[in-house]
């Protein structure tokens, strides 16, 4: 077959001239197109008379030869884009790749503490006897314990004001954390002894450092509403300071808090409930707890849920 003849080679020339694509990728989609004229060769198959059941069973094989979901979801791209080219020439009547995925790509969880590392980082923080008066160090102890004990995504964290109102607040007399999730979701957590301690300390504190108009819960050094990445600076710091061998951020905190509850109940359903998913996964809806179910849960197997 000559070059002309060829439709891998004439839409590789299409590539190169009409959509002056990079060196690189025109390797890329070589390779690809490479392969898919290989599988077809291998099943006596014409390129032109490739099904959809050709093409899922060849990203299977990849699959099953260890290449990774990536690489598979790059080969697909390669192969519909070439049939989406001999479609507009009027050389296949469909398109085989279309609705062909690849393997979806593993969500790494982020690493949780273990249960010592995390009582220890909130216990440590601004506990030192230089920090112990200090008002920020009792900002830091209060966001800690309000990151690791209730399990809130630092964007819900900062949001939170005095009173309530807004996007979110603690009601300190229901020991409950009202808060607006992703989707505009609200969520209500049960808050422990701990972290309603810390609280109180840090409004007293802070009366006298926030700006008389502001009514975030938690303000900088100069009295207005701290943002995610401070506090994702702050507890790096404390981290370091109460000797932990990790980096720690705020989802870790939230991952730490998940898991510890896990192990402690069992309860998968009321702790995606504690942690406002609706889904895991996949599109699984998990049946809606009543608080009072969820209180329980969390005073029964958090590690910082203990009363004053």
């Amino acid at each position: 077959m000559s070059a002309d003849d060829d439709p891998i080679e004439r839409y590789l020339q299409h590539l190169r001239v009409e959509r002056r694509v990079a060196d690189r990728t025109l390797t890329i989609y070589g390779d690809a197109l490479a392969r898919l004229h290989g599988n077809a060769h291998e099943m006596g198959v014409a390129l032109e008379a490739v099904q959809p059941h050709h093409v899922r069973r060849w990203a299977a094989q990849q699959h099953a030869r260890g290449l990774a979901p990536r690489s598979i979801a790059q080969l697909l791209s390669a192969w519909r884009g070439f049939y989406a080219w001999l479609g507009n020439a009027g050389r296949v009547a469909l398109n085989p790749v279309d609705g062909v995925r690849a393997p979806k790509v593993p969500r790494p969880l982020p690493k949780a503490l273990a249960v010592d590392q995390a009582v220890a980082l909130v216990e440590r923080t601004g506990d030192d006897e230089a920090r112990r008066d200090d008002a920020l160090a009792l900002r830091d102890r209060c966001i800690v314990e309000l990151l690791y004990g209730c399990g809130l995504r630092v964007g819900e964290l900062v949001a939170l004001d005095l009173r309530p109102g807004g996007a979110g607040w603690i009601d300190v007399a229901d020991r409950t954390a009202h808060v607006l999730g992703k989707g505009s979701k609200r969520r209500s957590v049960p808050v422990g002894g701990p972290a309603l301690a810390a609280l109180d300390r840090w409004l007293a504190a802070r009366a006298g450092h926030a700006r008389s108009d502001e009514t975030a819960l938690f303000v900088t050094r100069s009295g207005t509403r701290l943002s995610a990445s401070q506090v994702r600076s702050r507890l790096k710091a404390n981290a370091l300071q109460a000797g932990l061998p990790t980096h720690v951020h705020p989802h870790m905190l939230r991952h730490s808090y998940a898991t510890h509850l896990l192990q402690s109940s069992g309860d998968l359903r009321a702790v995606q409930e504690l942690l406002g998913h609706a889904h895991i996964g996949t599109t699984q809806i998990y049946t809606q707890l009543d608080f009072g179910h969820l209180s329980k849960v969390y005073d029964a197997a958090h590690p910082r849920a203990k009363r004053r």
